[in-house]
């Protein structure tokens, strides 16, 4: 197929006041060629309101009609992000014109995965048809939904790319992915090509949320507070009794299942140290779920450069840990670089979502493609 160029856009549920954009050259199935990639802080006005909305999103919970503020919300952030795809394409010296499509996640203010009794539930706000029009360009979005209404959990959906990413360097099921943002979530793939997605616990959401909640900042910077704490093992193991952790695949977590209070009543240090052995001790959990277990683990997202999670994941799941920027990966971009692999996926038609990763009956494609209409 024709490799082509593809935008991806991403902001995460730690709400770090920043969009991931990224460029990447793809036929949907192979990487071409990595692209400029930018971190573009929204402004201040935004970062209030999307704050609100995961405040409203948690009160709503699925019931009634959209909180109000959502549309609001939904125009600025779209806005900003339409505009972030103007200056990545300027910095990569590119026409609007030579981006075949963006992929645009939008913001997750909530989540809730099926259960036996009802389907799960995912909502993202982002108007792609108005990114569409102001770029004049298509545009992927609402990438969950399809996936959803077919039973699944619509997540994760990062899978395929870290399987092209894997084939990529050559890797076998000695290896898997580990992406650690507000939540972790893990990839592996089988000698025999099966892909097998999951969220395994929290990542670094309960840990901001906990430094945030004592005034002492926005994250535990470097893993310095965690770092000087003592990990209460006796509390670990009466957390580490959540059935999340040892139910089967496919499954998902929305970024408040797992919070801050499981600290509650701890000094600063050592609820950051509980809260980073947690996350840290779910990786492990979910490592243990796969056919054959890796000995290896590619780790993207911020919390790769949190050197006291890293080293708690090493320690407590018995692998090696390897940053992604080593195998000339970008760490950072990977999920910005994720959501631009799927509109090209999406375009040709290729599927994203698996019956091991999201829980739909068989391989499908998803998301909504909004051609630019005709100012």
């Amino acid at each position: 197929m024709v490799m082509q160029w593809f935008a991806g856009l991403m902001t995460g549920t730690v709400l770090d006041g920043q969009i991931d954009i990224a460029l990447l050259r793809t036929d949907g199935q192979q990487v071409a060629e990595f692209g400029a990639y930018d971190l573009i802080t929204y402004s201040q006005e935004v970062c209030t309101i999307l704050q609100q909305c995961l405040d409203e999103a948690r009160v709503w919970n699925f019931s009634g009609p959209d909180p109000a503020i959502f549309q609001r919300a939904e125009r600025a952030l779209t806005l900003a992000q339409a505009d972030a795809v103007k200056q990545i394409a300027a910095t990569a010296g590119l026409e609007m014109r030579d981006i075949t499509a963006v992929g645009f996640h939008g913001q997750t203010v909530l989540h809730r995965a099926p259960t036996s009794v009802r389907r799960g539930e995912s909502r993202q706000l982002g108007d792609g048809q108005l990114m569409a029009d102001r770029l004049g360009i298509p545009v992927v979005y609402d990438l969950r939904r399809a996936d959803i209404e077919a039973g699944g959990h619509g997540a994760p959906l990062c899978a395929s790319y870290h399987g092209a990413l894997l084939e990529q360097i050559g890797a076998g099921e000695e290896t898997a992915v580990l992406n650690l943002g507000g939540v972790a979530n893990l990839s592996w793939k089988s000698a025999s090509g099966r892909i097998i997605a999951f969220d395994t616990g929290p990542a670094n959401a309960p840990i901001n949320d906990w430094v945030k909640k004592l005034g002492l900042g926005d994250m535990d910077q470097d893993g310095a507070l965690a770092a000087a704490g003592m990990v209460d093992e006796r509390r670990l193991q009466q957390l580490l009794q959540h059935p999340y952790l040892t139910a089967p695949f496919p499954k998902s977590l929305d970024r408040f299942d797992f919070a801050a209070e499981m600290a509650e009543g701890s000094t600063p240090e050592n609820g950051a140290a509980l809260l980073t052995a947690f996350s840290a001790s779910a990786v492990a959990r979910g490592i243990d779920l796969l056919p054959e277990r890796p000995q290896r683990l590619i780790l993207s997202g911020g919390g790769r450069r949190n050197p006291t999670l890293v080293g708690e994941i090493g320690k407590r799941a018995g692998v090696e840990t390897v940053n992604a920027d080593t195998h000339g990966w970008r760490g950072e971009a990977i999920e910005a670089e994720c959501f631009a692999f799927l509109a090209a996926r999406r375009q040709r038609n290729l599927p994203f979502s698996f019956p091991d990763t999201t829980g739909v009956k068989a391989p499908m494609t998803g998301g909504i493609l909004a051609e630019p209409r005709v100012q």
